[in-house]
């Protein structure tokens, strides 16, 4: 049994290769192999988002605070908020943030294959963002 204490683990900022806008990256449980599931708490200030990415064993978001929007690939942007859960399934091509007026934080879960939990691709532009 392990037991990762509260303030034990230092926040991060989300890398700008990854991330538009300011990011705070809080990880939360990363076991040893066999184990695959890896988890964080991220948070997104107004206007911020990731990169598009998929996962390649999928990814469950479990929003905790605030107001966001998430979009897969071909389809229109979706409002999250507080309490609501996201699966992508594995390989979807997606990306997920902010608001542009609400900063938005959720539990981020996924697995990873071949030691990589995810597969990080273009950026995401203010145009596509607000939906043009």
């Amino acid at each position: 049994m392990e037991i990762k204490r509260n303030g034990t683990q230092p926040s991060g900022k989300g890398p700008a290769e990854y991330f538009t806008g300011q990011v705070r990256i809080d990880p939360l449980n990363s076991p040893p192999e066999p184990a695959r599931a890896v988890m964080a708490l991220v948070t997104f200030e107004p206007g911020a988002r990731t990169a598009r990415h998929t996962h390649p064993l999928g990814q469950t978001l479990i929003v905790t605070a605030g107001f966001g929007w998430v979009q897969r690939e071909g389809d229109a942007i979706q409002e999250i908020r507080q309490g609501d859960v996201v699966y992508f399934e594995p390989g979807e091509k997606h990306w997920h943030g902010a608001t542009a007026t609400t900063a938005m934080s959720h539990i981020a879960i996924q697995e990873k294959l071949n030691g990589s939990p995810v597969d990080w691709m273009e950026q995401v532009t203010d145009e596509q963002y607000h939906g043009a």
